[in-house]
């Protein structure tokens, strides 16, 4: 077996782990095992459910330390931002804990039977149940967020589903530490052996994808990668739903307004914004709309000077870099493109770090390939002259998981004839702030139309569990044979009954 290597992009340096990939054989035994956990974690209570999430959250915490200076040397992000990271991912299970609790995510109704307008009918009864284990794959500018202990992982055990998760080959040490995190949570929960695993190497993720155990798969990462996850989906002999988060161009459109009333302190934010994390965010604006004109070009002024005093982006591996100097290329050489600052292949320092860049192109020249995604410190701005010449160089730009709005009470007439053709290429619009930065919360949807994802379902959230949960009824049980939560002298969740919405009781 091969043994798998983990680098330090901020100096380049690559070293040998002690982790072997993970053979087909043992994908089969992890997958025999979680299929095992499934049976098992369906006959548990919601209530012990819930202290397992609890329980993983707090072994995280637990080893905080390794865990983000572990990070720290596989992506190069700061201490600051892992520790916001992990801080997010702890407080996203104990999240989920509570609605598991809560109970409502399951959508239980009840119909008695009895006399309709259609004549007798059966009693049915239906709410929504696990569907089995669930393969994961993170992604490498979340390593603790979206990987082995994040959202999909989460998602999937508040669902009452085991996980396997596939270690990401940019940071395997990582993922080894967060999984044996997860080990030891689900130890002292008394969770069954299997209730979460983890395989390494390309060739075992997608042997776990073909294996017939898998029943769904949550993916954060390239398209290219999604594609060749989905071809192996369509060998099998029963198609499983895969989620995929994919790709993302995010625009931010400026009004006028807005944009003569606080110019400076928008392009500030938007600063931000793009060299965060090294630009390395799926919901990073990398295209901003500016109304054209001396209002424009200040910004454009404001906007250089502060990337041009951001730190240098240090990108996440020599995969990511190559992305981000194709695309630089791309960008760069696309008609009508000037450089407002840097130059495409400008290095700043050791490893895989890049220097910001901020280029511009007039709306009447934009094109599809002005709108390639630029995972990285990158953002064009287009000049558009009218509301007209806006809608039709947004129609270039690909559908994303988010659209960014910042308009003053005069913009709004602007805006609300933008909002149709915005709510249908976006999964959440944003006013008057910035992208970057999902919460984890019962409202939230980080989701959106093909290219950014492959699903109508959030990947952030509560909802998430919906990914991993199906629909069952009952029709004419016994009480005996039913879940708890579908008998008639329950009353511990939300439930519809006969069509009336009824509410727990103390």
């Amino acid at each position: 077996m091969s043994t798998l290597t983990t680098t330090d992009p901020r100096t380049g340096v690559r070293t040998d782990t002690d982790i072997q990939a993970t053979s087909d054989a043992e994908v089969a035994e992890i997958v025999q095992r979680a299929l095992g956990a499934a049976k098992e974690i369906e006959q548990r209570p919601r209530p012990w459910r819930a202290d397992l999430l609890d329980a993983l959250a707090d072994a995280l915490e637990e080893r905080r330390e390794d865990l983000v200076d572990t990070a720290a040397a596989e992506t190069g992000l700061t201490s600051a931002r892992l520790n916001g990271e992990l801080t997010r991912t702890t407080y996203q299970l104990r999240l989920f804990g509570e609605a598991v609790r809560d109970g409502g995510f399951l959508e239980a109704a009840i119909d008695h039977a009895g006399e309709t307008p259609m004549g007798p009918q059966p009693d049915v009864r239906r709410m929504l149940v696990p569907i089995g284990p669930v393969a994961v794959f993170g992604s490498s500018n979340f390593p603790f967020a979206f990987s082995v202990p994040g959202g999909d992982t989460a998602s999937a055990l508040a669902a009452g589903n085991p996980v396997i998760a596939k270690a990401h080959s940019a940071h395997p040490l990582t993922s080894r530490a967060s999984f044996e995190a997860l080990s030891e949570g689900a130890r002292r929960a008394g969770a069954p052996d299997g209730t979460v695993g983890i395989v390494y190497g390309q060739a075992a993720g997608s042997k776990l994808v073909g294996h017939p155990g898998v029943a769904a798969v949550g993916f954060t990462g390239s398209l290219g990668a999604a594609n060749h996850l989905r071809a192996v989906i369509e060998e099998r002999e029963r198609p499983i739903p895969f989620y995929g988060e994919l790709q993302s161009v995010n625009p931010l459109i400026v009004a006028e307004a807005a944009l003569a009333a606080r110019g400076a302190e928008i392009a500030a934010g938007l600063a931000g914004s793009v060299t965060g994390s090294g630009g390395q965010l799926c919901t990073k604006p990398g295209i901003a709309f500016l109304p054209a004109g001396e209002a424009a070009d200040a910004f454009a002024e404001h906007l250089v000077a502060a990337m041009g005093a951001a730190d240098p982006g240090v990108l996440l591996n020599d995969r990511v870099l190559s992305s981000f100097r194709e695309a630089e290329r791309e960008l760069g050489e696309a008609p009508g493109v000037s450089s407002l600052l840097g130059a495409t292949g400008d290095g700043a320092g050791d490893g895989f770090s890049v220097a910001p860049r901020v280029l511009r192109v007039p709306a009447g020249e934009l094109t599809p390939d002005h709108t390639v995604e630029a995972f990285g410190p990158l953002v064009l701005l287009v000049d558009y002259t009218d509301t007209s010449e806006l809608l039709e160089a947004l129609e270039a730009v690909p559908d994303s998981l988010t659209t960014t709005f910042h308009a003053d009470p005069d913009d709004y007439a602007l805006v609300s004839g933008l909002l149709p053709r915005i709510s249908e290429a976006a999964g959440r619009i944003v006013f008057n702030g910035y992208p970057t930065g999902v919460r984890v919360s019962w409202a939230q949807h980080h989701g959106g139309p093909w290219p950014a994802t492959n699903s109508f379902h959030t990947s952030v959230g509560i909802t998430a569990m919906r990914r991993f949960l199906r629909p069952l009824a009952w029709q004419n049980a016994p009480a005996e044979l039913l879940p708890a939560e579908l008998r008639d002298d329950y009353r511990g969740i939300v439930r519809r009954v006969d069509g009336v919405l009824e509410v727990p009781t103390a």
